[in-house]
């Protein structure tokens, strides 16, 4: 569980830091249109990697430590597949990394889902 911790710390500096270059790097290099991709990848990285951080250090009704691990390693997982693929079609202008990205997406959609059918409190989301 540490080193999901540590993933989804990192995960979130990286955010940070991707969200500055891409405000102050890429400002003048890139396509307005990119910086709104590049834009969209740090905000869902961002907005995940918390995620998969609130999910590693609590404890929830419903959701024992095993899955709250696996849930929150599928949302690292994701982060990687959406906001890479984002990530590397501004940087390299190859276009057919957009299809990629909504693999990511499907992670990110499951991976709250799979959070919503532990609060259901059916026990079924235990994995």
């Amino acid at each position: 569980m540490r080193k999901l911790q540590t993933l989804a710390s990192l995960a979130l500096a990286i955010g940070v830091a991707c969200g500055a270059f891409g405000a102050h790097g890429l400002k003048n290099v890139v396509p307005a249109s990119d910086l709104l991709i590049w834009e969209k990848g740090v905000f869902y990285q961002l907005i995940h990697a918390l995620g998969a951080l609130i999910l590693l250090v609590s404890s929830i009704d419903g959701l024992n430590q095993r899955t709250r691990v696996k849930i929150a390693g599928l949302l690292l997982v994701s982060i990687v597949i959406f906001s890479g693929s984002l990530y590397l079609l501004v940087l390299t202008n190859q276009r057919w990394l957009g299809a990629i990205t909504p693999i990511g997406g499907i992670g990110f959609i499951v991976s709250w889902l799979w959070l919503g059918w532990g609060f259901w409190g059916t026990g079924k989301a235990e994995g």
